[in-house]
């Protein structure tokens, strides 16, 4: 792909010429025009109809290696050029090799990231102009369902588990596979988008299944997971009593939106609450759903988000004499992307609680990049991991 800004008035085949040295031959070259600056200056992109895309796959764990993958251009598909990709612990998960060993031979060589924006450079449906900056969907639905939510159906495919991810020099989808990003959204912010939508789906699973009252709301985990979800919670259920529960004292400090939080080792018998969710993942879970089981009132109900490789024993007696619901709530859909980008800008206020929990950020050119990026998001105590991807 070329990119070069040249006045308007020698836009066309003769830009072309100016940009490569050479005629273009219009069975192979799509030329688009995008005005960035002033009505004097566009910025003319020449996509090569069959081109070499770069791709960063994950080839063993803390090893990556660049793929060239050839991308024809097809009449119902975008090109997307990536802007900021932001690290998960799933992401982790793979590139430190915490997978169990036959997932790995399976899912690897991989490209990783299921979280990121970046901007249109080609549409020929006509839905999007060139440049427009979008929230990529990592849900690969195959199919679709009149009961069945398309993040749950067994023949989607999803970004990253399975297939290449966003670490990509241009991703290319069918349009509905991206949202446009409103103006006003920090930018590292809207690259974990894909998280928060997580939390804006589980909510509304367990606001569909629980009962009505929510005079008491309590939530499990101190992690960016527990965070992004107590946040919409507060905001989608203000006049609830909110908890935090977690581990880390300086975790729950960032927790300023909620009305009190604890560690779980000072939870006394006499606190309860109607609803709760857990968000704690990992070796913990276990502890944490029983904890939650423990505590909550009769006939509430917990949704769980968190992760874990392992079987969790659960106190059933209790869940059976409580009359408790448990809703498992995985990944998100289209939907949850447009309504949690209106929530944004219904609350500009919940954007600027999300700018707490952006952590370093990384301008990556190359390999040696993403790794330093990763190696970094090892380490960090709170907040997501922003990879900037240079122009």
């Amino acid at each position: 792909m070329c990119i070069s800004r040249v006045p308007e008035r020698r836009c066309g085949k003769s830009s072309f010429l100016a940009v490569t040295g050479k005629r273009p031959d219009m069975g192979k070259y799509a030329i688009y025009y995008h005005k960035i600056t002033t009505e004097y200056e566009k910025i003319i992109i020449i996509v090569r109809k069959n081109m070499l895309n770069t791709v960063y796959q994950l080839k063993r764990p803390r090893q990556f290696e660049v793929v060239f993958k050839e991308a024809g251009l097809e009449p119902d598909r975008i090109l997307v050029r990536p802007s900021r990709l932001s690290i998960c612990h799933a992401d982790q998960r793979y590139y430190q090799g915490s997978r169990p060993e036959e997932v790995l031979r399976v899912k690897l060589p991989m490209a990783l990231i299921h979280e990121g924006t970046g901007r249109v450079i080609y549409d020929p449906t006509g839905q999007f102009a060139v440049g427009d900056a979008v929230v990529m969907i990592p849900n690969l639905p195959m199919e679709q369902d009149a009961y069945i939510g398309e993040n749950y159906l067994r023949s989607s495919r999803f970004r990253a588990s399975g297939v290449d991810g966003f670490l990509q020099e241009y991703i290319q989808t069918v349009p509905e596979r991206v949202v446009l990003l409103p103006e006003g959204i920090h930018p590292s912010v809207a690259a974990f988008t894909e998280l928060v939508s997580v939390a804006y789906h589980a909510l509304g699973r367990l606001f569909a299944f629980s009962h009505g009252r929510m005079e008491q709301a309590a939530v499990w985990g101190d992690g960016n997971l527990g965070y992004v979800t107590a946040l919409l919670l507060r905001y989608l259920r203000p006049e609830a009593h909110l908890t935090v529960i977690g581990t880390h004292e300086e975790k729950l400090s960032y927790f300023t939106f909620a009305d009190e939080t604890m560690l779980t080792t000072q939870l006394q018998d006499d606190f309860t609450f109607d609803h709760a969710l857990e968000c704690v993942g990992g070796p913990a879970a276990p502890s944490a759903i029983n904890q939650i089981i423990s505590h909550i009132r009769p006939e509430g109900t917990v949704g769980l988000l968190g992760v874990t490789e392992e079987l969790a024993p659960v106190n059933t007696r209790m869940v059976l004499e409580k009359g408790l619901r448990m809703i498992g709530s995985s990944r998100s859909g289209r939907a949850d992307f447009t309504g949690l980008l209106e929530l944004y800008s219904r609350y500009p206020q919940l954007v600027s609680y999300l700018e707490n929990i952006v952590g370093e950020e990384f301008v990556v050119r190359d390999i040696k990049d993403i790794r330093n990026a990763f190696e970094a998001d090892i380490h960090k105590l709170m907040g997501k991991t922003i990879m900037v991807w240079s122009e």
